[in-house]
């Protein structure tokens, strides 16, 4: 059993929630059916959720497929960080990475539901890069594992398992392959 560490990506994530400005959150995102609170809302959602499975807390917020955005809080700027924060701890402790895990209705091993995890930290974190215009950077070891996961190939699904890929040049840097193999356009702006 491999430990991941999520810390650098949950602390590249909160740097750049720290970065949104209020006039921001009406902005799009790569996500079509996002604004920028959206895709908030869905971090605060997603970071409820995997902190639940790796802590085999079944419940409300493991059984059910993510809902449909709602209104931001208005004490996001500090209950989203701190949320990311405790993801990356409940991720580290060894018993997460063991047995099978559930969220978003999905029972799965937790050594796949952690990946999919930091998935969600890695690609999302990029969305609210591009749609708030702020430079991006992810570590690499969660870029390599978040690679391993999302490449049509490697999964045995040439469509991926979020939707059919973007081509992106053999050659190009790997968080744009990566952010291809996802449906994502890594050449998508804000403006």
């Amino acid at each position: 059993m491999t430990v991941i560490d999520f810390t650098p990506a949950t602390r590249r994530l909160v740097e750049l929630l720290a970065g949104v400005t209020d006039a921001q959150l009406t902005n799009r995102t790569p996500c079509a059916e996002f604004s920028v609170a959206d895709l908030v809302n869905h971090i605060d959602g997603f970071a409820t959720a995997f902190t639940a499975a790796a802590r085999k807390d079944f419940g409300p917020a493991t059984s059910a497929t993510p809902a449909a955005p709602s209104d931001l809080s208005p004490a996001w700027r500090t209950t989203v960080p701190a949320k990311l924060d405790t993801l990356a701890e409940s991720w580290a402790e060894p018993d997460a990475w063991t047995g099978t895990t559930r969220a978003g209705g999905v029972d799965l091993d937790a050594a796949i539901m952690g990946r999919f995890a930091l998935d969600e930290l890695v690609v999302h974190a990029w969305d609210l890069a591009q749609a708030t215009d702020q430079p991006y950077t992810c570590d690499q070891a969660s870029l390599d594992v978040v690679e391993a996961l999302v490449t049509p190939q490697a999964n045995g699904d040439p469509s991926g398992p979020f939707g059919p890929p973007v081509a992106v040049p053999a050659d190009a840097p790997q968080l744009d392959r990566v952010i291809g193999y996802t449906g994502r356009d890594p050449r998508w702006t804000v403006v």
